[in-house]
């Protein structure tokens, strides 16, 4: 609540929010086209490896062409319009930027520019929750040692999730479970770029249309964007994964309080009553791929317990969402509006100091697993390709098992064969230990080990 008339005063003021973007894909350019139109904000600058393209994207989103002038970030920052390049250091670097929006989409290279960007004293909004999934805890505890602040990405769903767990808790209620919906099925681990659109229930054609790229909408089909959401989530809120990660159990809107409770209790989620909260993400489709009525595909949740029996009263007095007892409460939201609501997060730091949503901890990691039988001499090509997939997994078996993380397992070479469905660790692959990337997982390792959250052991074949 009223941050928009923060934004508003900063405006009147003369003093509008700067702003830097690295990364104007189609999350990057749901933002542009929404920050023009948000009195007391300025994108300063926007880098992007392709202008053109950039361009003319920006173009059907209602930028004019006077608006991308600016020869330079400073000159951009004088004369209140923007610069477009392909210089990332150059937006990272330029005076005057408060909030620097990571939205590469690469782990590696966000991982990069975020480090850069506190550095050099720039708060940092991470649209790659890829990156955050591999070292987020450790650019939260770095930006908050240099007095920055360092967030998840409102629109995106983690950020979204964790605002309804801290709804939940300042209301006073105990989080039972918070997650996402997703379309799965147990066969859409060995999904590829060539099987995704039947996999999505999308005609080729339209998506082709639509420039979307097979390979990170691969990662959304095969399981593992739903696990890096969820570490990230595990990481900011003090929710724990499950023993053995995400189950993906059908559920309707209607459905989820009756079905993300403790097992011991009806449900379906894998915890000791009285335990820590946890995630899990409910499937649009059923197990016989016959489709869930009044699914929460796009959407993300959050189940309460009423933790009185005056208030399992009261839920069953008012017909909320519950289930049989009225002991669970769930409340959903149904749709998440992507890189749209982005402005809220860059507000909320710039205004308030505050990020929606950063890593307070080392609990969850995700995995990469083999997608089918691997040869020794094989190159991985991570997220949403055709060798791995990535598994949720608390963080102390993660670091038992020295598993290595989806966002590092690609571009690297097997050192010996795999079976499907084996969990990678980082003796398997040739890893280039200079990489600052494998550096900061590596540092985020040592930091975090001795309070990574624990659980029963996972079977290292899924």
């Amino acid at each position: 609540m009223n941050l928009a008339r923060g934004l508003e005063r900063r405006a009147a003021e003369g003093r509008p929010v700067r702003v830097g973007v690295i990364g104007a894909g189609k999350f990057g350019s749901m933002f542009l086209a929404q920050a023009r139109r948000t009195p007391g904000l300025h994108v300063v600058a926007i880098a992007d490896r392709d202008v053109a393209k950039v361009r003319a994207l920006l173009a059907a989103a209602g930028w004019p062409a006077e608006q991308l002038a600016a020869p330079s970030p400073g000159a951009a920052r004088d004369r209140g319009n923007t610069h477009l390049g392909d210089d990332a250091e150059r937006v990272i670097g330029a005076g005057g930027i408060d909030v620097l929006v990571e939205a590469t989409g690469d782990p590696r290279t966000g991982l990069r520019h975020a480090a850069a960007a506190i550095d050099a004293g720039r708060h940092v909004v991470m649209v790659t929750v890829e990156a955050d999934a591999v070292a987020g805890p450790l650019l939260a505890e770095r930006a908050a040692a240099a007095g920055m602040v360092y967030s998840l990405a409102y629109g995106d769903q983690p950020a979204l999730i964790c605002e309804q767990v801290d709804w939940a808790r300042t209301a006073g209620f105990r989080v039972t479970a918070a997650g996402k919906g997703t379309r799965y099925h147990p066969s859409f681990h060995r999904s590829t770029p060539d099987t995704v659109w039947g996999n999505f229930g999308m005609d080729p054609a339209a998506a082709a249309r639509g420039r979307m790229d097979p390979k990170m909408f691969n990662s959304f089909i095969d399981g593992s964007k739903s696990a890096i959401e969820m570490t990230a989530v595990c990481n900011a809120t003090g929710l724990v994964p499950q023993p053995d990660g995400l189950s993906f159990p059908p559920a309707a809107r209607h459905e989820l309080a009756h079905y993300l409770r403790p097992r011991a209790a009806g449900g379906v989620l894998e915890m000791e009553p009285g335990a820590t909260g946890v995630t899990e993400v409910v499937s649009s489709l059923r197990r016989d791929r016959s489709p869930v009525p009044h699914d929460l595909r796009m959407g993300t949740y959050v189940v309460v317990e009423a933790g009185q029996e005056y208030v399992a009263q009261c839920i069953r007095e008012y017909g909320f969402q519950a289930d049989p007892s009225g002991s669970y409460l769930a409340l959903y939201r149904p749709e998440h509006l992507i890189g749209l609501e982005l402005g809220v997060s860059i507000a909320s730091v710039a205004l308030r100091g505050e990020p929606t949503g950063a890593a307070t901890g080392f609990r969850a990691d995700v995995a990469a697993v083999a997608k089918r039988e691997l040869a020794a001499g094989e190159e991985l090509d991570g997220e949403g390709g055709y060798t791995v997939w990535g598994k949720q997994l608390p963080a102390a078996r993660s670091l038992e098992l020295g598993a290595l993380p989806l966002g590092l397992a690609h571009g690297v070479t097997l050192r010996r064969p795999l079976a499907a469905g084996e969990v990678l660790r980082w003796n398997d692959v040739k890893v280039d230990e200079t990489d600052q990337a494998v550096a900061l997982r590596r540092e985020m390792e040592r930091r975090f080990a001795h309070g990574a959250g624990g659980s029963r052991p996972a079977r290292d074949v899924v």
